[in-house]
């Protein structure tokens, strides 16, 4: 990671202070916070509202076109300066503030379009975005801003009196002039700018179709599962593949009708690779795959079809070992239709990993309210980093939904580090999808002040009821640790400059952290100070932890194997073109190279895995 963290405390302390706790029903704070139904916030007429996440500007959707005509102004002005003065280490200090205030609009619009209630606020930031994102492609090649940051790391005496953090933020940046064409003629580069754009715009439609239901006459299913599914007069609504439904038919149901190909995406898909290989060749690439992995660890798409290749071979007897006991349970529980479908692993692996362990997986809710995970998740991070999260009650207006909470992250020592945004609950329009966001990155102000971070995490969780708290799945706690990394990436990794704050660190590194919260929601030492049942505040029993963590490993090669198939898609939907076949006729030969269960006709997997070397 680019930046150093704040010194984490030695894991070996985990063991020594991880005491027991004594059973209690009490919350700390933030426990208590997340496990009580949201009230509603009292009406104040009076009060002045405050714009989303505190930006006065925003509340209204039409507050996104003040701020971007700001960032566009401020822009100008650094890139000026930026032009004008001689080159040394105040030319990295400026492009890193022009950087700043181009992504402090396009962040926040990035997430408000995806996720606000709002159509009028979607729309207005899908504006910014597009705004926001045309201006980066000019600036990207723009020779004379180009010039002024070559001319520094050209002067081998004015490169080598660089800090190694200036240094490498001043490489990274040259990077993005060169793999945008900054070599090229000027009509080359206005193509490129023009290639850039087409991209961002059909992106955007591409990943916003990927979220909206689909609907289906009621009468092409059995009666008996359309309880199953929204109705919408001779309609079904399906918005999710309902990979845990108990009935087969609803899970195939939900696969053939969710993941039926959309002639609008599949040609959005198809323009959308055709214009990211134009893009790489224009600018010197043999493929979007090669130009997308220039820098990363692994260089090049040859280096990581090898791997994947590799990795297949090496996964095959044991995948096919896991689709066996998979094809078992079916045959016992459905003799009648008892071949392994794409849409059976996630529901007949639970039940075998249930089966291993002796314990219903729905006998581990009691002790994971999500009010218990998140005071582990406080407890924990106060052992290891010396952080706390601390609740606050958002202003009026600050957030998009009355249920988001707000968490102030405070270390012991350094104060206040940023804000967190837990937008955990399920509503309607919402991405089913788990995620971090960046709203503004971290970095050390002109003034000498630290810029604090803003980040939000979106989960999917259902709402508490009436009689109890959100009670989580074990899969649902480990999914919230993971998230939890991310944010701590942001929240520790103090940078210098925002453009390599947290986790805008390489993408080989970024999920490094939030793996590694995983290995502590499988740990029993952090599970059983946080592990206690709502009513009883009993802890829950050692037995029952180990046999989760035991159950983890169950089918464990058929979910790599998933993970294998979607990587190879990509690379190949990003590899050489033209292809010679259609995306679709790509889909199902690399299912069956890569997967091991049979391509499923009329569908595809855009759903539930996205096309997504870069953006």
């Amino acid at each position: 990671m680019r930046g150093a963290m704040l010194c984490a405390r030695r894991l070996g302390g985990l063991r020594a202070r991880l005491g027991a706790r004594q059973v209690s029903t009490s919350w700390s704070p933030v426990g208590a916070a997340f496990n009580v139904r949201p009230q509603g916030r009292r009406l104040d007429l009076f009060g002045e509202r405050q714009g989303l996440f505190g930006v006065p500007t925003l509340r209204a959707p039409e507050g996104f076109r003040v701020a971007q005509e700001r960032a566009l102004r401020r822009t100008e002005q650094l890139v000026a300066r930026a032009c004008s003065l001689p080159p040394g280490p105040q030319t990295v200090l400026l492009f890193d503030e022009l950087s700043d205030a181009l992504c402090r609009v396009a962040d926040l619009a990035d997430f408000v379009r995806i996720a606000h209630p709002e159509a009028a606020f979607r729309e207005a930031a899908e504006e910014a975005c597009r705004s926001i994102g045309t201006a980066v492609e000019k600036l990207n090649t723009n020779v004379e801003l180009y010039q002024s940051l070559q001319k520094l790391l050209a002067d081998e005496r004015l490169a080598n009196s660089l800090d190694p953090e200036t240094r490498r933020v001043a490489e990274l940046f040259l990077f993005d002039f060169e793999i945008s064409g900054i070599h090229l003629d000027n009509d080359k580069r206005r193509r490129a700018v023009d290639l850039n754009v087409k991209i961002l715009d059909l992106s955007s439609t591409f990943l916003m179709g990927t979220n909206l239901p689909v609907k289906a006459e009621k009468h092409l299913l059995p009666e008996r599962v359309w309880h199953h599914f929204e109705v919408a007069g001779d309609h079904v609504v399906v918005d999710g593949l309902r990979a845990e439904a108990p009935d087969d038919l609803v899970r195939e149901a939900a696969y053939k009708i969710f993941l039926y190909p959309n002639a609008g995406q599949l040609k959005c898909l198809e323009e959308l690779l055709s214009n990211r290989d134009l893009l790489a060749k224009l600018v010197g690439y043999e493929s979007f795959s090669h130009r997308a992995l220039q820098g990363t660890m692994a260089r090049s798409p040859e280096t990581v079809m090898q791997f994947l290749e590799k990795l297949s071979d090496k996964l095959s007897e044991r995948t096919m070992k896991d689709f066996e006991m998979m094809r078992g349970m079916k045959m016992k529980l459905n003799p009648q239709n008892s071949e392994l479908m794409p849409w059976d692993p996630p529901y007949y692996s639970s039940l075998i990993r249930a089966e291993r362990s002796s314990v219903e997986p729905g006998a581990y809710g009691p002790f994971f309210s999500l009010g218990a995970c998140m005071d582990g998740l406080d407890v924990l991070l106060g052992r290891l980093l010396g952080v706390s999260l601390r609740v606050q009650q958002p202003a009026p207006g600050e957030v998009w939904a009355q249920d988001v909470r707000k968490l102030a992250v405070v270390h012991e020592s350094e104060g206040l580090l940023g804000y967190i945004y837990c937008d955990f609950f399920q509503r309607a329009d919402k991405p089913h999808q788990d995620c971090h966001f960046t709203i503004r990155g971290g970095r050390v102000r002109e003034d000498g002040s630290y810029q604090l971070p803003v980040v939000v995490l979106m989960l999917n969780l259902p709402q508490p009821s009436r009689d109890s708290p959100t009670l989580l799945t074990p899969g649902m706690m480990e999914n919230l640790f993971h998230e939890m990394g991310h944010a701590m990436h942001s929240m520790l990794g103090r940078t210098r400059y925002q453009h390599v704050t947290g986790t805008r660190c390489p993408t080989d590194f970024a999920e490094v952290p939030s793996i590694l919260m995983e290995y502590f929601a499988a740990d029993y030492r952090v599970v059983q100070q946080f592990a206690r049942h709502y009513q009883t505040g009993q802890s829950l029993p050692r037995s029952m932890v180990s046999r989760l963590c035991e159950s983890k490993k169950v089918c464990a090669a058929a979910d790599m194997q998933l993970q294998v198939f979607y990587a190879a898609l990509d690379q190949l939907y990003h590899g050489p073109h033209p292809r010679g076949r259609c995306t679709t006729d790509v889909l199902r030969a690399t299912q069956e190279r890569f997967y091991g269960l049979p391509y499923v006709p009329g569908t595809v997997c855009f759903r539930s895995a996205l096309p997504s070397t870069t953006s």
